[in-house]
């Protein structure tokens, strides 16, 4: 817990509200104004909660944290962004229900490789161009919710609250071994409700065209811009580095300074690229981290004083407040809510007498924390010999191992993991590829709904069902 956690005054939370407030009625009520005035709204908001993190709570280190982590942000989204519009991905298909079906299921799949903003980044423009002829708001709703979101929930790569819990212990295939279920029942549904939607869509549009241009075919399948698949994995492969302190972050700068001169002009033109969707995404997350900072602090000093720990909890606690906050830090905040309620400080202090003389009498151990203690080293073992061998474990380390250890606590960090992926599809800052995806969108001319027709239209109607459930399935 900071410091700062236990003494924001709750006042210091208004200036995220109205931000929220801001997007949400902003580009409704006055668009105009809203889109020559955003960037002035957002900066003026985030630098109320700055000076009073800086001059009120002389919180420097604080508000250091936060800009690494804007910076950090911002280098992956943006380098993805400008990577990917350097490669131009043409299909020989047409736009059918069940072409279409096919694409966001292979989109979730490859999430998990490429992360969900990877994969938004490359795939967001074939699929407007796939479904020129009928491109509706839904389209880009599910894209967001499937291949920007759930899709992602197998892998640390997928989602960046998975790689939070992987750099404390979790082992890299665990999360596909114990979510593959839920995973595939949250997408089969939403596949299922966008195979309806796009079936009556699409015989509605086909019934609208002329004879002869129903069959209308495309140009041959090609991708265009294949050089640039080295600076993807490169700033892929930069995300698992932590040290020395910015080199992460100067590597996806160089890679996507790289790919941005050494594409040809006539690909940039086919993807239709320039910088504009970048450029609103980068200055709203300016306020958007700064004014967050009051609300992320509060969960951090409060999450441990939870009462009632149950995985159905878990799920709706870390899930709605990731469709806010960034799910990333929330995520965190559960997972060690989760520890401080269920592993005892004389467990750490025990497991960590045996790192350091090498587990030699685990076999012998006896009291009321033994059983506990075993398990947590034993899960030590299993998963990470390496550290058991250097004997450099950390105590967040040793908390997970516990939980991971301890069978009937597994699905603890099940329920956060699923709640902090999927609700982050409820809004679209929720996670940091919706927005994108949609300023994008917007970009290539597309109608998508604003902030509360979102919620109102689809997050409601459509992801709301397929979360309860997922609740009454796995967490009942």
């Amino acid at each position: 817990m900071t410091e700062q956690s236990t003494t924001i005054h709750p006042a210091s939370i208004i200036p995220f509200g109205i931000l929220l407030a801001m997007i949400a009625l902003g580009p409704v009520l006055f668009q105009h104004w809203w889109h020559k005035h955003y960037p002035k709204v957002a900066i003026g908001l985030g630098f109320i909660t700055l000076a009073y993190y800086g001059l009120g709570l002389h919180a420097l280190a604080q508000i250091g944290h936060t800009a690494h982590e804007y910076l950090s942000f911002i280098a992956l989204i943006g380098s993805l962004f400008i990577v990917a519009g350097g490669i131009h991905i043409h299909l020989d298909a047409q736009s059918s229900p069940w072409f279409n079906t096919g694409f966001l299921l292979a989109g979730a799949i490859l999430a998990n490789v490429l992360g969900t903003t990877g994969a938004s980044m490359l795939l967001i423009r074939p699929w407007i161009r796939l479904n020129k002829s009928r491109i509706a708001p839904y389209q880009i709703v599910f894209f967001i919710f499937i291949i920007s979101n759930i899709g992602g929930c197998l892998t640390p790569i997928g989602d960046p609250p998975l790689f939070l819990g992987y750099l404390l212990g979790i082992p890299f295939w665990w999360v596909l071994e114990n979510c593959w279920a839920i995973w595939a029942l949250g997408v089969g549904l939403l596949l299922a409700l966008f195979f309806a939607i796009d079936l009556l869509s699409f015989q509605k549009a086909k019934s609208g065209l002329a004879p002869d241009s129903q069959d209308q075919k495309n140009s041959p399948t090609r991708i265009e811009g294949l050089g640039n698949v080295f600076f993807l994995a490169l700033i892929l492969g930069s995300i698992f580095i932590d040290k020395p302190l910015f080199l992460r972050e100067a590597l996806m700068i160089a890679a996507a300074g790289g790919s941005y001169l050494t594409t040809r002009k006539f690909v940039h033109e086919a993807n239709q690229f320039d910088f504009a969707p970048i450029q609103e995404v980068a200055i709203l997350f300016i306020g958007i981290f700064a004014t967050m900072m009051p609300a992320l602090d509060w969960l951090q000093g409060n999450a441990s004083a939870l009462a009632d720990v149950s995985p159905a909890m878990l799920y709706w606690g870390s899930g709605t407040l990731s469709s806010a906050l960034d799910n990333a830090p929330t995520y965190l905040c559960f997972l060690k809510a989760i520890s401080a309620h269920f592993v005892h400080s004389d467990t750490v202090a025990a497991v960590n007498h045996l790192i350091q003389n090498g587990g030699v009498d685990i076999s012998s151990l006896t009291g009321e924390h033994a059983e506990s203690i075993r398990q947590t080293f034993l899960a030590l073992r299993k998963y990470h010999p390496e550290l058991l061998a250097s004997g450099q474990v950390s105590t967040d380390q040793i908390e997970v191992a516990y939980l991971l250890g301890n069978l009937s606590l597994n699905k603890f960090i099940v329920a956060i993991s699923i709640g902090a992926v999927f609700f982050g599809a409820n809004t679209y800052i929720a996670n940091g590829p919706n927005f994108m995806v949609k300023s994008m969108a917007d970009q290539q001319g597309v109608k998508t709904p604003d902030f509360l027709t979102y919620i109102w239209k689809y997050t409601l109607p459509i992801l709301l069902p397929v979360l309860f459930i997922i609740h009454w399935v796995f967490f009942h």
